[in-house]
């Protein structure tokens, strides 16, 4: 007998990013579950490490500095910092791109403290702690784990089946590029359900230095709406349970 939507429970797996789009926010607070992806290999050129700020000069990428030599199957979690001093950097950056903002202040009294008693060695933990002060401050309740915590098989696909088993899923969540090599019919075999995220139609909000641009961190967002940013995302419109 199929579990009713009181009943079901939903899981989104995925690697860390550095202080992420919107989107990767919507799709946390979609779910009851966070699985955390960061014993895969980590990617260059990637969002693992890095992330878009709008300047008055145009896009800035805002990269952490990590140890990449020689390291070329190092999984995520084990990929270490190589510049202590890059905290310090990238909030100077966001206050000479930011300090005009609307929101500025209240999001400064929220960030600042972060970057600068920012400590952490390992870009997993960096990228988690950011992930998950600006959660609470969107008032997410999703509950979050480490795919570390757990033995699982061999197999893309069935390594997110596995995690789903453990964690008694439902319904898993993800985005649309995942269509291109998952295997559904894994998932159907555990009576588990697939839904792919859609990203379109994000209504745009006041962004300082036109035009804009919907693909940068949701910091930009943050300093220029405040408690307001909800009303620019899809999730939190709606009670999860009615999803």
């Amino acid at each position: 007998m199929e579990k009713t939507a009181k009943h079901r429970k939903k899981i989104m797996i995925t690697q860390s990013n550095y202080i992420p789009w919107k989107g990767y926010f919507d799709s946390i607070n979609m779910v009851d579950e966070l699985i955390i992806y960061d014993d895969m290999q980590y990617t260059k050129r990637d969002w693992r490490n890095r992330n878009l700020v709008k300047t008055k000069d145009g896009l800035k990428w805002l990269s952490i500095p990590v140890e990449v030599k020689g390291k070329f199957l190092q999984k995520i979690n084990e990929t270490k910092i190589s510049d202590k001093g890059w905290a310090k950097s990238h909030w100077s950056t966001l206050v000479a791109s930011y300090g005009k903002a609307a929101c500025f202040r209240e999001i400064k009294d929220l960030l600042e403290p972060v970057y600068m008693e920012m400590n952490e060695e390992y870009l997993t933990m960096i990228n988690f702690r950011l992930m998950k002060v600006i959660c609470e401050y969107l008032g997410t309740g999703t509950h979050m784990h480490f795919s570390s915590e757990y033995k699982l098989v061999e197999g893309k696909t069935e390594r997110l089946v596995e995690l789903c088993r453990l964690r008694n899923a439902t319904d898993y969540y993800t985005g649309p590029a995942a269509k291109d090599y998952m295997d559904e019919t894994l998932f159907e075999k555990e009576n588990i359900r697939v839904h792919y995220f859609d990203y379109s139609g994000y209504p745009e909000y006041p962004q300082l230095f036109p035009p804009f641009e919907h693909g940068v961190t949701i910091l930009d967002l943050l300093f220029n709406t405040g408690r307001e940013a909800v009303k620019y995302m899809k999730s939190f419109k709606e009670e999860k349970a009615s999803a």
